[in-house]
């Protein structure tokens, strides 16, 4: 990523080895916070060391592990609209639906400022992002694609990962759904597109499509 304009760290958060993102233009000081997990401190500790603005915070779906620290982003930068997918945004606040009950934890986030929509173009921190819904880990997560930028990158949360995909069995999950997501929309991607995921390391679109043994083509 040497040669992008732009700038990605990861903060992964216990328990469950998940990826939140702070993403911002090397120019500039605006940033995105994105699927904030329980390691909140590390976050804000980050946004200061790099004297970063967070102008949005983005959820790419609403299981806990990816919602928990949405109330601590939202009281530390509170101009910061909270973003997610329509179908996605009841998990917010249903401890239920976003999994959390099921571990004693009982997460409720605050309600999303903003619900995007499949197809829908988002400008935020000097991005714009295509918005892709792929469900079928959750009932509407979320891709965001920033595919103008070079490289291309896509924040693709539990949709899929390196050599995976997320896992289908949790409320609202269907793994047809997913792969036939996966395939008609995030494989249509140029195949440098880098993609972000919510837990493990990062790939690509053209590795996936080539060796990810749930959906790779041909």
């Amino acid at each position: 990523m040497t040669d992008a304009r732009y700038a990605i760290e990861v903060v992964v958060s216990a328990p469950f080895a998940q990826n939140s993102l702070v993403i911002w233009r090397t120019e500039g000081v605006d940033a995105l916070i994105v699927d904030p997990g329980f390691d909140t401190e590390a976050l804000i500790q980050l946004v200061a060391r790099r004297g970063l603005n967070p102008v949005a915070i983005l959820n790419t779906h609403g299981h806990s592990d990816h919602i928990a620290g949405n109330a601590a982003m939202k009281r530390a930068f509170p101009e910061a609209p909270l973003i997610i997918g329509r179908n996605e945004a009841h998990l917010l606040t249903d401890p239920e639906a976003n999994l959390s009950a099921a571990f004693g934890a009982a997460i409720v986030s605050p309600e999303a400022d903003l619900l995007v929509d499949e197809g829908q173009r988002l400008e935020l921190a000097g991005f714009r992002f295509l918005v892709l819904e792929i469900p079928g880990h959750s009932p509407g997560s979320v891709v965001y694609v920033a595919d103008e930028e070079t490289p291309p990158f896509a924040i693709s949360g539990d949709v899929v990962f390196a050599g995976s995909v997320g896992r289908t069995d949790f409320p609202g999950g269907d793994a047809k759904t997913l792969y036939e997501g996966i395939r008609g929309k995030l494989f249509l991607q140029a195949d440098e597109t880098i993609l972000l995921p919510g837990h493990g390391p990062n790939t690509t679109v053209g590795r996936e499509k080539r060796t990810n043994p749930y959906v790779k083509l041909g």
